[in-house]
């Protein structure tokens, strides 16, 4: 049993595969303080909940974007898994060749995501990945090669820096409003931020696929791609476990 890891800032998203089977997922809040024993106990209950025996993990793969938790992980599956996990990163066989000008500063995310998106529905194809924190439009050729993308702030990023800067903003739960021209502060608030990211990934989206001269499909991940989604004019597919199946996919290919 394969269990996949995708380290964010802002959660941890855990999935448990048999073969090529997601059989289990969690999410955990990403809380850099925590140790070993900690994550020990945390993944011993979750598995233990699910009725799944520990003992049957026997691999992980893991994508991390927060170094100071990358080696809590690894401690934590050596010594309560018995496990040495795989990390993403320089020397691990992807196959995907990163066209960047220092392929060292791509993400291990994004890169996870773009050789899920190039083997579940080929290429070109374009990624968009709302983590929360940051907003990343990845763009992957025909031939399987990271071309490059875009960072924008992320969902959660933007309305919690609104909403500690506007005092008399309230914090408001994110769903579709029914109309872009609000009646009320929430009403408004939903107005501008569902629709509003909805309209960035759309220009964004439009001016990769103007570079690239041709067709692209545009696949989205990430905590809010299913919300945002719904409003793009670009986007045709939603995949909330694109991740997790790239570090499957890598944990294959390094088998």
């Amino acid at each position: 049993m394969l269990c996949a890891i995708d380290i964010g800032n802002i959660n941890i998203v855990i999935g448990l595969y048999h073969g090529r089977e997601l059989v289990r997922h969690w999410s955990l809040s990403t809380e850099r303080g925590r140790t070993v024993d900690e994550f020990g106990i945390i993944l011993h209950n979750l598995f233990s909940l699910a009725g799944i025996d520990p003992a049957e993990l026997d691999s992980v793969a893991v994508a991390s974007v927060v170094p100071s938790l990358t080696p809590v992980i690894i401690g934590t599956c050596e010594a309560y898994f018995k496990v040495k996990p795989l990390v993403v990163g320089p020397g691990i066989k992807t196959g995907i060749v990163i066209r960047y000008e220092n392929p060292k500063d791509v993400g291990a995310d994004r890169i996870v995501d773009a050789i899920a998106a190039h083997e579940l529905y080929g290429g070109p194809v374009i990624v968009v990945d709302f983590s929360g924190t940051a907003t990343t439009i990845d763009v992957i050729s025909a031939d399987g090669e990271y071309l490059g993308g875009a960072i924008a702030p992320g969902v959660a990023v933007s309305t919690e820096a609104l909403f500690e800067r506007a005092a008399k903003l309230p914090r408001v739960e994110l769903s579709r409003p029914k109309s872009v021209i609000g009646k009320n502060n929430i009403a408004t608030l939903q107005a501008g931020i569902i629709f509003g990211f909805a309209g960035l990934v759309d220009a964004l989206v439009r001016r990769a696929l103007a570079e690239l001269g041709t067709r692209a499909r545009v696949v989205a991940t990430g905590s809010f791609a299913e919300l945002i989604a719904s409003e793009s004019e670009t986007i045709e597919e939603v995949n909330p476990f694109l991740t997790l199946e790239g570090l499957r996919i890598i944990h294959e290919r390094n088998r």
